[in-house]
C-alpha cells in the first residue's frame, strides 16, 4: 500500500522486497546501537506509531504486541541510560529491527517505515557513504561513521546526540503515523 495511491499486486516480488527491507531495517538499527538508549528511544516511537495504525486499521492484538514491546522499552531505558547498566547489543537490536519490518509489513504500511525509520536510515546511509567513499576515493566524508561517533567526534556529548536524535525520532514517527492514518489502505 502507498498512502494516497493506493494498493499495488506485486505478486511473487514480495519475497524478495521482505527479505530486502528485514534484512536492512534489521541492520540499520544495529548502526544505530551505538550509544546508550539511542537506538531503544528511536525503537519506542516507531512502536507508537506503528500501534497506532495497527489499532486504526482494526488490529487489536498486534497494537497490543506494539504496547508490549514499548514497556520492553522503557525497561530497557530505565537502566540503559548512562552509565549503562546492560546494553542492547546486536541480538537486541536485530530482533527488535525485524520486528518492526514484520509489524510494518502486517499492517501493509512499508512505505510509512521509510518515514518512521528515517534516523535509522540516515545513519545506515552514513555508513555506506564511508565506507564507498574509502573504498573508491580513498578519504573518509565523517569523522567516523554511523552519524552519531561522527558528532561525538566533533565534541559533542553523548545525551546531546541522543536527545537530538530522539526528536528527529519523535518528529518523522508522528509525520509517518499521520501519513499512515490518513492514507490507510487495507
Amino acid at each position: 500500500h502507498i498512502p494516497r495511491l493506493g494498493d499495488f499486486d506485486i505478486g511473487w516480488w514480495y519475497i524478495p522486497l521482505f527479505i530486502l527491507v528485514i534484512v536492512s531495517t534489521a541492520n540499520a538499527v544495529n548502526f544505530t546501537d551505538g550509544l546508550d538508549g539511542l537506538a531503544g528511544g528511536l525503537l519506542i516511537m516507531a512502536f507508537v506509531a506503528f500501534g497506532a495504525i495497527a489499532y486504526a486499521k482494526g488490529l487489536i492484538i498486534l497494537a497490543i504486541f506494539c504496547g508490549v514491546l514499548i514497556g520492553t522499552l522503557v525497561a530497557y531505558l530505565w537502566n540503559n541510560v548512562p552509565p549503562a547498566l546492560f546494553y542492547m547489543g546486536d541480538t537486541g537490536s536485530l530482533a527488535y529491527g525485524a520486528t518492526l519490518v514484520v509489524i510494518a509489513m502486517m499492517t501493509n504500511s512499508l512505505v510509512v517505515l521509510l518515514i518512521v525509520g528515517a534516523v535509522f536510515i540516515v545513519e545506515t546511509l552514513s555508513v555506506i557513504i564511508q565506507l564507498t567513499s574509502k573504498k573508491f576515493f580513498g578519504r573518509k566524508v565523517f569523522l567516523i561513521a554511523p552519524l552519531h561517533h561522527h558528532f561525538e567526534r566533533k565534541g559533542w556529548g553523548e545525551a546531546k546526540i541522543t536527545m537530538r536524535f530522539w526528536t528527529m525520532g519523535a518528529l518523522c514517527g508522528g509525520i509517518g503515523m499521520i501519513i499512515g492514518l490518513i492514507g490507510m489502505g487495507n
